[in-house]
């Protein structure tokens, strides 16, 4: 058994997990002076043939984005994705319908998962006091003493001690592990029962297939598909739907006729022979929703992104909270100086109740994209808010741009949704109820049949019944 001591008389940080967030937290840890080691279970793929885990294309907004302009990194990310101003809802007999996400130069950036990472993994290593481990398996873990216990690629064990370990080891994380054996830890997780399947639509004479600066949206009710776009032409399309539905579908012509039923114009954009391929190449994965708290052990350790928050990709928050951890825990230590006795237990009081949030949010927008923008009362709605929101821009904030567009903390967007819905609903409710009686009382010269109105009466009023509630 080998040991490794620190290199320095600085604190020493273990940043466990070299995904996404595990690369940008090394990037913070660094630039705060302290010495940085990162352990990734994977070889470095920035060397791998092959990129092994989730490819679900990500969407960069505002809250990310922060989170990189911390560590310089904000423009060069943005210049390899693909900014998306709105998404277009494709119906099934083939019309497309814009959705703007916000006001005019408000937008969402497609970016490729792989390429981001392999980014940050360089930008992690350019700092002097930061060293990456790559073909490191954590076997065990002391909350006590700060001593970990690797497994490296040759077999050989190999134990590192460090003041501070970080958890970023994704949704089944080993880290949190330890967590789990202790008392008054609280855990969840839920699996939904739709499971998603990316297929690929390629570029047609060398140019988008579609219109490339939307995130398309094809809503059936009860499953969807997306699509985003990427700097090489093509789309990522990605289907979410129940998995006995997934399970139904056996051959390649059933493929064809399920996709004639309800995305016929994505057809000639995938391709036949690429489709029948593409859709049996992996069967449907699925997605988990993982809640817990508190995210740390005493002084030693602490819980960020997936590994103490995974959400399902339907908001699409999931990367953007876990970079927002980073810039929090960073708040944290310049309010107490570093003190990770005060700064664990005060990051753990601040974020779960956002990340809770957030995770409840993604799973109600997944109702929302696959079945409430078909409603008009959906897209009157957005009217609505949308017209308030220039007319009372510090009053009626949309949720989604509550969200994506600003750092208002997640439960605090949740909390004034629900109180601007409320308003909202009660105004829409005032209004039309007085239409009523205005029309009424101009009828009193000239009464109407009485038996003409008693039923689109009685419709109209249950209508505005069911606008008093969200």
């Amino acid at each position: 058994m080998e040991q490794m001591t620190s290199r320095s008389n600085k604190k020493k940080v273990a940043v466990v997990g070299g995904g996404l967030v595990g690369a940008l937290n090394a990037c913070f840890f660094a630039k705060r002076g302290f010495d940085v080691e990162v352990f990734e279970t994977r070889e470095d793929i920035r060397q791998a043939k092959i990129v092994k885990g989730r490819s679900i294309n990500l969407a960069l907004s505002h809250r990310g984005r922060q989170a990189l302009k911390h560590v310089g990194m904000e423009e060069k990310i943005i210049s390899q994705g693909i900014p998306m101003h709105a998404r277009m809802i494709h119906s099934q007999n083939g019309k497309q319908s814009p959705i703007p996400y916000g006001k005019k130069g408000q937008y969402i950036l497609s970016v490729d998962r792989a390429n981001l990472n392999k980014q940050l993994l360089t930008a992690a290593e350019t700092y002097p006091n930061t060293k990456l481990n790559f073909d490191y398996k954590l076997q065990d873990w002391s909350a006590e003493t700060g001593l970990m216990t690797f497994v490296r690629s040759d077999g050989l064990e190999e134990q590192i001690k460090a003041d501070l370990i970080v958890g970023c080891d994704g949704a089944f994380s080993a880290i949190r592990k330890q967590f789990l054996r202790r008392s008054r830890f609280n855990y969840s997780q839920t699996y939904i029962p739709h499971g998603y399947m990316e297929l690929t639509m390629p570029p047609i004479n060398g140019e988008f297939a579609m219109k490339p600066n939307y995130l398309h949206i094809w809503p059936r009710n009860t499953f969807m598909m997306i699509a985003l776009p990427n700097l090489d032409k093509t789309f990522t399309c990605t289907l979410f739907m129940p998995f006995e539905e997934f399970e139904k579908i056996t051959t390649g012509n059933e493929v064809i006729e399920f996709f004639q039923k309800y995305f016929s114009d994505a057809i000639p954009l995938i391709g036949v022979d690429t489709l029948k391929r593409d859709y049996f190449r992996l069967p449907a994965q699925a997605m988990v929703s993982v809640k817990c708290t508190p995210y740390h052990i005493g002084d030693k350790c602490v819980l960020m992104g997936d590994a103490a928050h995974a959400v399902v990709p339907f908001y699409g928050q999931g990367m953007n909270a876990g970079f927002e951890d980073c810039i929090v825990f960073e708040e944290v230590m310049e309010q107490f100086n570093e003190d990770f006795s005060a700064v664990l237990p005060e990051y753990t009081r601040v974020r779960v109740p956002d990340d809770h949030a957030i995770a409840d949010l993604a799973m109600y927008n997944y109702v929302e994209m696959r079945a409430h923008v078909n409603s008009r009362w959906f897209l009157f709605r957005k009217r609505v808010d949308n017209l308030l929101h220039f007319l009372m821009p510090k009053t009626i904030i949309p949720l989604y741009t509550m969200v994506t567009f600003t750092r208002t903390r997640y439960h605090e967007c949740v909390e004034r949704w629900q109180w601007q819905n409320k308003v909202i609903n009660y105004g829409l409710l005032v209004s039309a109820t007085g239409l009523v009686l205005g029309g009424s009382f101009l009828l009193i010269k000239n009464p109407p049949d009485i038996n003409k109105l008693i039923i689109p009466a009685e419709k109209m009023w249950n209508r505005l019944m069911a606008l008093r509630t969200p």
